[in-house]
């Protein structure tokens, strides 16, 4: 064979093993494009950026096939973006107003058990999420490592679940942002509050990743600062620093804790807390790890962010309330806005003015922020339920400015819900959509950490080292165990309480049957959507030895590799380590 013949062979093999990769390069486009704002940002984009780095890209033979494998949402999202989300995401309503009728039932006691517990399992959850989103960055999030790790009819089941979950909690926020801003004013209809709030959803959803982030770092600032500041103010109460006219003139400690007793309805109130308590979105973390260059870097600082939510935030918070507010406070059942808010109450005992408006604004930002979530969270599901076959393939349709357009457009036309709301067969209504949902969260829980267990037991089983991975959980798969059991509890729990809520059964068998299945209806729902995804596509549980490591991997670092990289972290000084120990990559 010529040198010539022998060139055009070498070229020909080549192709055939390795062919080249044609990315795109958003850069190019006008800055219009990329921030979503002309006609051209909404064509379709022409293929993947290849924007996620690959960790030990010289062990790779085609890497240009790996970075094809990149998602199609393009990496926009900044480590700062990423830790706020952690941060501050779920802080909204649940702890600002929710919390008031979890004092109720549970009394100081209650939720503080109920919060802790709960908060513990969240912590190994995200976790668990963060090593397995780390080393695969994945479209979907939880979602697609639900189908490669344990079963693709299952996924299919909670994907759907999870996506129409957030497009019913989109109206309810938009409809409770209304009802906030009429603490302030009742003389504007209530349709034309919706009206507004969902404009301002869509306008901030155009700017796609970038707005969501952008308002999500923003919002989760001002959420911070509110309730640190407020845990100061609290702290001085206690002590009997507040105004001399308030009801915290003189020193308060423990003393309402002993005048109104710890629990308000002993166990029965327990299970209560643990229903009502309002986490969910924590895992968004997981969806948004697509969305970052570097996961593996950006990705530590906001999983170890959520203890620090959990422990500073939530407990710190609701410990201060349990100590300033009583739990047979009438006013903790009086709305839905600042009226019942805990928070407000305390300022308003305190005789603290000016203040409670400033809380109501900061709850009208918190759920303008959950309802941006909602549109994020279920656009991007429902991508990823298109990219794997379980929805029409419309919805994997992304746009020269990173939006899953048509998946966006699918959750933003459950925007118009809220208008029920304006009669009163509204609240019947939305009772029942967010009952044949309720459970999307826990099912999305119990699910990461049964896939953490598999994932663990895969890696080991294919020949992989603990070492190899650049973010192990903190408890291993015994977090994971914990979190499986706290979440199987919470469904025992909820579904006592369905049977036999607070106050006792009632004694129309019609109304005990609509109790329980506003309380119950998703499991039925959840097990028609599993029905329809087996009969849909036969998928059957994965065998441990059958899971595919592989696909979507972003490390391919050795063991000696990553011992190196951790030899050369220990050598920071003491403060350096103790800094990453606790808040970044250690």
């Amino acid at each position: 064979m010529d040198q010539k013949n022998e060139e055009k062979y070498k070229e020909s093999v080549t192709s055939v093993v390795a062919p080249q990769v044609d990315f795109y390069d958003p850069s190019k486009e006008s800055i219009w494009t990329r921030l979503g704002v002309s006609f051209e940002s909404f064509k379709r984009a022409p293929g993947t950026t290849g924007g996620q780095v690959i960790q030990g890209e010289h062990n790779i033979e085609n890497l240009d096939k790996m970075r094809a494998e990149n998602p199609m949402l393009q990496q926009k999202m900044k480590p700062r973006h990423l830790q706020m989300i952690a941060v501050g995401g779920s802080i909204g309503t649940g702890l600002f107003v929710g919390s008031g009728a979890a004092l109720h039932n549970g009394g100081p006691l209650g939720i503080l058990i109920a919060w802790l517990l709960m908060g513990f399992m969240l912590i190994n959850v995200i976790q668990a999420l963060g090593e397995m989103c780390i080393l695969y960055p994945v479209s979907g999030g939880f979602y697609t490592i639900t189908s490669r790790f344990l079963d693709p009819s299952f996924a299919f089941a909670m994907g759907w679940n999870y996506v129409f979950q957030w497009c019913v909690v989109l109206p309810l926020e938009i409809t409770i942002a209304g009802t906030t801003v009429q603490y302030w004013t009742d003389k504007v209809p209530i349709a034309a509050w919706i009206s507004i709030f969902w404009v301002l959803i869509v306008i901030i959803s155009v700017f796609g990743t970038l707005g969501f982030a952008e308002e999500e770092f923003w919002s989760s600032c001002l959420k911070l600062l509110v309730v640190v500041m407020f845990i100061f103010i609290g702290i001085i109460c206690i002590f009997g620093g507040g105004p001399k006219d308030g009801m915290y003139g003189s020193f308060v400690g423990d003393r309402i804790w002993h005048e109104k007793g710890q629990l308000a309805h002993g166990f029965k109130g327990l299970c209560s807390v643990f229903v009502t308590v309002s986490v969910a979105g924590t895992e968004l973390v997981g969806l948004a790890a697509s969305e970052t260059p570097n996961p593996r870097m950006s990705m530590p600082a906001a999983v170890k962010g959520t203890f620090w939510r959990i422990i500073l935030i939530y407990v710190t918070s609701l410990t201060v309330i349990g100590l300033l507010v009583s739990w047979d406070d009438p006013r903790l059942l009086g709305g839905g806005g600042a009226a019942a808010s805990p928070f407000v109450i305390a300022l308003d005992n305190a005789k603290i003015y000016g203040l409670n408006h400033f809380v109501n604004a900061t709850i009208c930002v918190s759920v303008l922020s959950i309802g941006l979530s909602a549109v994020y969270a279920g656009s991007r599901t429902l991508t990823a339920l298109a990219e794997t076959g379980y929805a029409p393939k419309i919805f994997a349709y992304v746009d020269k400015s990173s939006r899953p357009l048509w998946s966006v457009l699918v959750v933003l036309s459950f925007a118009p819900l809220a208008y029920v709301n304006v009669v009163a067969t509204g609240y019947t209504i939305f009772t029942w959509l967010l009952a044949s949902s309720g459970f999307s969260a826990l099912v999305a829980w119990f699910a990461i950490c049964l896939c953490h267990v598999r994932f663990r037991k895969a890696w080991k089983l294919q020949g992989h080292s603990l070492e190899e991975l650049p973010f192990q959980a903190m408890l291993g798969v015994w977090g994971s165990y914990f979190g499986m059991v706290l979440v199987s509890a919470v469904l025992i729990a909820q579904f006592y309480i369905a049977l036999w809520p607070i106050g006792g059964m009632s004694s129309n068998p019609k109304k005990v049957a609509e109790v329980f299945f506003s309380s119950y209806l998703a499991a039925p729902v959840m097990i028609f959507f599993y029905i329809v995804g087996f009969i849909w596509k036969r998928g059957l549980p994965k065998k441990i030895a059958d899971i595919d490591l592989d696909t979507g991997r972003k490390s391919w670092l050795s063991v000696d590799e990553m011992r190196a990289w951790r030899a050369e972290r220990k050598l920071a000084p003491l403060y350096i380590r103790i800094f990453r120990m606790l808040f970044t990559a250690s």
